[in-house]
C-alpha cells in the first residue's frame, strides 16, 4: 500500500484497523507465566523448575564446574529425576508486576538458598573462553536493568505442546543500544556427566511447581 492510499482511508476506518493490533500486542506482553496448577508465578513465592521430559535429570540446583574448585557455582540439573532441586524466585523489571511474571519479559531468576560461596545466587550468563560455551552461572544481582546488569536477565517463553510447558531464553532487552547474542537455555554435559545449563540449540522444556513453605 502506497502512502497516498493510506491517506485516502477515512480516519475512523484507520482507527479500527489499528486498534485490534494494538490490543493484541498489549495482551501478548501481559500474558502471565503459569505454574503446573494454572496459577500465575508471583514474586513473593518460591518455585521449582522441573523438566517436562522425565528420565534425564530432575530439578535445578547449583554445582561447581569441576571437582577441584568449590566456587563459583553454576546452574545444573539434578541427576535424579525424583529430585525437585532448589527453590527459586523470579523478579521482573517492573516491580509493579509482583502478582505475575509476564511471558517473554526480562526477569531475574534467583535461587532461594544459601551457599558457601561469597556470591549472589541470581542467574547470570558466563562465557567460558576455553570452550566457547555460554554457561548459566550464579552471581547475578536483582534489579537495576541496564547495560551493567545485561547478563543477569532471562525470559520465560511458551514452548512445547503442554499447557504449562515453557523454555527459558537469554535475549535481554534492558539495554536498547546493546548488541546481544541470544539463545535458548538447554543442557550442556560437563565433566563427570554434570548436566549444566548453557545456551544451546536445543532448549530444555520446563514447568514451574510452587514450593512448599519452609
Amino acid at each position: 500500500m502506497t502512502p497516498h492510499s493510506i491517506l485516502s482511508i477515512p480516519t475512523i476506518l484507520l482507527f479500527l484497523l489499528i486498534a485490534p493490533l494494538s490490543t493484541t500486542t498489549a495482551a501478548a506482553k501481559t500474558t502471565a507465566v503459569l505454574d503446573i496448577n494454572g496459577r500465575p508465578l508471583k514474586t513473593d513465592s518460591t518455585y521449582y523448575i522441573l523438566p517436562v521430559s522425565r528420565g534425564r535429570g530432575g530439578g535445578l540446583a547449583m554445582a561447581p564446574k569441576n571437582a577441584t574448585e568449590s566456587c563459583p557455582l553454576y546452574v545444573a540439573q539434578e541427576n535424579h529425576e525424583v529430585s525437585n532441586g532448589l527453590p527459586l524466585k523470579f523478579f521482573p523489571t517492573n516491580p509493579n508486576d509482583h502478582d505475575k511474571i509476564p511471558l517473554g519479559s526480562d526477569v531475574n531468576i534467583v535461587f532461594d538458598a544459601a551457599t558457601i560461596c561469597v556470591q549472589p545466587t541470581g542467574w547470570m550468563l558466563v562465557f567460558d573462553e576455553a570452550t566457547g560455551t555460554r554457561y548459566v552461572g550464579t552471581g547475578g544481582t536483582i534489579g537495576n536493568p541496564g547495560v551493567d546488569t545485561l547478563s543477569n536477565w532471562f525470559a520465560i517463553e511458551k514452548a512445547g505442546s503442554g499447557l504449562y510447558d515453557y523454555k527459558i531464553r537469554f535475549c535481554p532487552a534492558v539495554c536498547i543500544f546493546c548488541t546481544v547474542m541470544c539463545g535458548d537455555v538447554g543442557v550442556f554435559i560437563g565433566e563427570g556427566g554434570t548436566r549444566f545449563l548453557a545456551l544451546t540449540d536445543r532448549p530444555l522444556l520446563v514447568r514451574f511447581k510452587k514450593a512448599s513453605s519452609y
